[in-house]
């Protein structure tokens, strides 16, 4: 079973908000341990109802096929220039609405548990099974209650023993150990959990929504509400929380300098950061010969998606066709995924403006929200895509955007079949849950989950044969 792609999904009613002032004590890092792996209007939507709940935030990113080994240790202390701060601004709160990550009320084994049966009440979307309902999940809910809890474990218990009768592989509990060893992956390499937020004019900033304890962005003072202005001298405005993150992202034990604007006085300070994780890139590439006479190929395997694969694959495809490359193959064998947003950006090289990535549902939505193409695509020479039964989540997405919009074919055997959406939650004693909470469906509304996709050849077919697949995919798409 390939691992889990996490993606922040919001609500039909926004972002889940405790019901109490009591359980909003109890949580913390709701907003920001949800990987930002949605589109730009999602991520607007999750910073936005992070500042109106109020809710502490701090940093998680976690995704498919990334193992989850270990943090290692710094490699330096960070180097911090700073600017002076006004007296007036010293003991400014963070901007926004973001609230301080410390403040938290004592967890009683009783709000443990009443939180993670809310989170399945608001969140959950049974995408296989159709058999959940809100009045067997509260007969569970007084099942459990039954009985006192005597302790933690009891509580730990009573919360494995509600998600067991969701029949979910997907949706688990996790101990303060367990979850602990989902934290360790971080997008930046440096801590930083980046976010986009609207001002009170509606501009969005680029914020610190969260830090992982114990990084170099934590040891050197960034804080939570800290605005994001350059990165290695380069100015952040009009980016992506995403793409600054990728930024941010390098070797191991390389120095990456970052500029912040503390509170709203507008005090500005330069962090020289020492990245602590190492990132490899997952683009192999080579020229081939083609079956035509006198043409060449180019062979670029992505071995998973990460915050290197559209760089790397960029530069792959340019030399490739620099090269003398007229057509090309893209290798997602064995590919289990990675980060999603990473594979919806690797999909829109390849895509006309306007033109259908995937569509997202989710529990009480009766539409489909669809992420788009902007702009003209890098590349517009014939693709096959190599898959097999070991494709899954973000490459199974990158592989039915290229191939429902007439851009490639499918060569090889029928994909994993992984279309489902997954959010981590944090409790305030360590502890988490990861929910089902949505799906993905194709450009051409097909269920991916459970069904994978249907390559159009079992073997690597001609250049012929996919030049007419695919004039025959436009033909039938223009009728």
């Amino acid at each position: 079973m390939p691992p889990l792609a996490m993606a922040a999904f919001p609500s039909p009613r926004g972002f889940w908000k405790p019901s109490s002032s009591h359980r909003q004590g109890q949580w913390r890092g709701f907003c920001g341990r949800m990987a930002l792996d949605l589109d730009e209007q999602a991520r607007i939507s999750l910073s936005r109802a992070c500042k109106s709940a109020g809710i502490a935030v701090v940093a998680l990113f976690f995704s498919a096929g990334v193992s989850l080994s270990e943090n290692p240790a710094l490699a330096a202390p960070a180097v911090v220039e700073s600017s002076s701060v006004r007296e007036d601004c010293a003991s400014s709160s963070p901007p926004g609405g973001i609230p301080d990550a410390s403040s938290s009320l004592e967890v009683t084994d009783e709000s443990l548990v009443e939180s993670a049966w809310e989170l399945v009440n608001d969140f959950y979307l049974d995408a296989r099974h159709h058999k959940w309902s809100p009045d067997l999940w509260l007969a569970q809910k007084e099942k459990v209650f039954q009985r006192p809890f005597q302790n933690r474990k009891a509580a730990y218990s009573a919360i494995r023993e509600m998600l067991a009768t969701l029949d979910d592989p997907f949706t688990r509990f996790l101990t303060p150990d367990e979850f602990s060893q989902t934290s360790k992956y971080d997008i930046t390499g440096v801590g930083l959990n980046i976010g986009e937020v609207p001002d009170e004019n509606g501009q969005i900033q680029l914020r610190v929504l969260g830090i992982v304890l114990q990084s170099p962005a934590e040891l050197a003072g960034i804080q939570q509400g800290d605005e994001i202005l350059s990165v290695d001298g380069n100015s952040v405005a009009g980016k992506s929380a995403f793409a600054v993150s990728s930024e941010i992202q390098g070797r191991k034990r390389t120095p990456v300098s970052v500029e912040v604007r503390r509170s709203q006085c507008g005090d500005v300070q330069s962090y020289v950061l020492y990245r602590q994780q190492d990132l490899r890139s997952p683009v192999f590439y080579r020229l081939e010969r083609s079956d035509v006479a006198n043409e060449r190929r180019g062979y670029v395997r992505l071995k998973e998606f990460n915050a290197l694969t559209k760089r790397d694959l960029v530069t792959a495809l340019m030399r490739l066709q620099a090269s003398g490359a007229s057509s090309f193959v893209i290798d997602l064998r064995d590919n289990l995924g990675g980060l999603v947003q990473e594979g919806i950006e690797v999909a829109k090289l390849f895509l006309d403006d306007g033109e259908t990535v995937i569509y997202t549902t989710r529990r009480n939505n009766a539409s489909l929200q669809s992420i788009v193409a902007k702009g003209q695509p890098f590349l517009r020479a014939p693709l096959v895509v190599l898959v097999n039964n070991r494709t899954a989540s973000a490459s199974e997405i990158m592989a039915a955007a290229l191939h429902d919009n007439c851009r490639a074919v499918l060569a090889g055997s029928r994909t994993f079949g992984k279309g489902l959406i997954q959010s981590v939650f944090e409790f305030n004693d360590g502890s988490g849950v990861i929910l089902t909470v949505g799906k993905y469906m194709t450009p051409a509304h097909r269920d991916i989950d459970g069904n994978g996709l249907e390559p159009d050849f079992w073997r690597m077919p001609g250049h012929l044969e996919v030049e007419q697949k695919l004039r025959a995919c436009l033909s039938k798409k223009a009728s």
